[in-house]
């Protein structure tokens, strides 16, 4: 999967660090002496998919600091997480950086990210499921960058010699298990799926429960919807119309589909990049996911621009990210990068602009954020590594241990 949100590690540091990294120890009651001149020099750190994107930044932030007189150098990260960690750690923060979802509790718990939220003029304007994953006691923090959601590509070609039509899209479970049937044949399956429940989470989300309960206080995961979800989707493995890609000789979902080795595969809007530059002569469609049991289902990502709390140019970098974040850069970054915007507003003028992403966009509505609390990303990682052994394992076991590793970091029990 090409993400950058997606790493589960606990912060990447060193257990030395993570004490203070994660927790900051930083009193969120008392900040810096802001700079108040007129020129100021901010420093920002991202994490690039690629020159596209780092591209696209640099040439925003170049035209703001044009237009108000200051200065901005952009900083591309290595491993962005365990950077920000130790820059947390000591007293030299990047300004502005990139803020994925399933790490900002943690930091905001820290007291490591300065709260503009209240300072951004258009915030009712970015999609509610966005804000929410960037609020921390009842806060918002930070403005969410992009979204990007999961969708159901299909090869036409192989679509068509299996004398399917559009008339087939799955609609339901039972509609993808049929096609996914009909389209293993001749070395070729059906279907390949990441061995992540960043994706396989659509599957609990369509059943009409989730892994934690809305605020995330509780575990749910032992929900009898989960344990229907997770055996639907080892009955497809059994049935052998479902390959995890490592069973495919792929890395990721996408490269499996991309290689004609799988005739679907379940990706985000980042696949759209890695079809064109990687594997161009590959034609295909993406149609939305099937419903479940609880109706519609997807999973939505998304990063925030953080501004530290121990920034000196707290308010130059807030009119920084506002001009980031403005409708005409939203949808010039989704041009050039690949991603969704995080208005909602702006979503159907983003459709009417990229009419073949129609699918990823009409998932919003429907969208589930990954597991965020404090404390779960390491708990998440072992489920990864258990659901790469789904095949031979019960899924009530395996959710049965989610529950348990979960509720030793949330306490309590959800069911």
């Amino acid at each position: 999967m090409r993400r950058t949100t997606l790493p589960l590690a606990v912060c990447g540091l060193s257990l030395s660090l993570l004490a203070t990294a994660c927790s900051s120890g930083f009193d969120k009651s008392e900040g810096p002496a802001q700079d108040s001149s007129g020129k100021q020099q901010l420093k920002m750190l991202i994490a690039t998919s690629g020159n596209a994107e780092t591209s696209a930044v640099k040439a925003a932030a170049a035209a703001w600091a044009k237009a108000t007189g200051n200065s901005v150098t952009v900083d591309i990260a290595q491993n962005i997480d365990q950077q920000l960690g130790q820059s947390f750690a000591g007293s030299n923060p990047p300004d502005v950086f990139y803020t994925s979802a399933d790490q900002f509790s943690t930091y905001a718990k820290g007291g490591s990210l300065y709260a503009y939220g209240g300072k951004l003029k258009d915030r009712d304007a970015y999609s509610p499921a966005l804000t929410r994953a960037f609020t921390y006691d009842d806060t918002l923090y930070c403005a969410p960058k992009d979204q990007s959601t999961l969708g159901l590509a299909v090869n036409t070609a192989l679509w068509k010699k299996a004398g399917l039509t559009d008339a087939d899209h799955p609609k339901t479970w039972d509609d993808l298990e049929a096609v996914a049937k009909k389209l293993t044949k001749d070395g070729v399956t059906g279907l390949s799926v990441n061995a992540d429940y960043n994706q396989l989470g659509a599957f609990f989300k369509q059943s009409g429960s989730w892994l934690t309960s809305p605020d995330q206080k509780k575990m749910t995961a032992g929900d009898k919807a989960n344990v229907a979800a997770l055996t639907y989707v080892k009955k497809l493995l059994t049935e052998g119309v479902l390959k995890f890609p490592k069973d495919l000789d792929s890395g990721w979902g996408g490269e499996a589909f991309g290689k004609g080795k799988a005739a679907m595969t379940i990706e985000g809007n980042w696949l759209a990049g890695a079809m064109r530059k990687d594997f161009p002569d590959t034609a295909y469609k993406v149609v939305p996911l099937p419903a479940g049991p609880g109706g519609k289902g997807t999973m939505a990502f998304t990063n925030c621009w953080g501004i530290a709390a121990k920034s000196k140019h707290q308010a130059a970098a807030v009119d920084l990210v506002s001009e980031l974040t403005s409708d005409g850069n939203q949808l010039k970054f989704a041009k050039t990068v690949g991603v969704m915007p995080s208005k909602k507003t702006l979503l159907e003028t983003y459709k009417q602009q990229n009419p073949d992403s129609a699918a990823w966009a009409d998932g919003t509505a429907a969208a589930q954020l990954p597991v965020n609390a404090p404390g779960m990303r390491q708990v998440m990682a072992q489920f990864n590594t258990s659901l790469a052994q789904l095949a031979s394992s019960d899924p009530a076991k395996l959710l049965a241990d989610l529950q348990k590793n979960g509720e030793s970091v949330l306490g309590g029990s959800g069911r």
